[in-house]
């Protein structure tokens, strides 16, 4: 069952997030998370150096959201896993960008896991948008 925190929610997460370093795991499954919500969180990955998951499935993020995303995957360095591109409303646009994040982003060596679960086809609402490693 979620909370249904929405974006103003989503906010206060991410100011917290942007200061925690003990967090490793947070899922916002089906919280009526937007775009600016998910702006607000990629902020906070930016900075935030212990998140290692975070579930955002079954939101209302759209294309720009994915950006927000994307953008801070190219800059984070803890995040082994991320869960938000099934049940939201993201299109091959969004969808290119996170491949595009996924194709520059220096992942750890130690972890040869690191991003299995956000690499490979990226799909939205079932349908394939782009996979990483494909040539536009």
């Amino acid at each position: 069952m979620s909370n249904k925190i929405g974006d103003e929610g989503a906010a206060r997460l991410a100011d917290a997030l942007q200061v925690n370093t003990s967090l490793l795991n947070l899922n916002l499954y089906d919280n009526k998370i937007e775009d600016e919500g998910a702006g607000r969180l990629a902020d906070a990955l930016r900075i935030n150096t212990s998140l290692e998951r975070l579930g955002l499935g079954d939101n209302e993020i759209r294309d720009e959201g994915a950006a927000h995303i994307a953008d801070a995957l190219r800059v984070n360095t803890s995040l082994v896993a991320l869960n938000f591109l099934r049940w939201n409303n993201i299109g091959p646009e969004g969808a290119a960008h996170l491949a595009d994040a996924l194709r520059v982003n220096q992942f750890n060596p130690a972890s040869s896991a690191r991003h299995q679960e956000i690499r490979g086809l990226i799909e939205t609402r079932g349908q394939r948008v782009a996979a990483v490693g494909e040539t536009k």
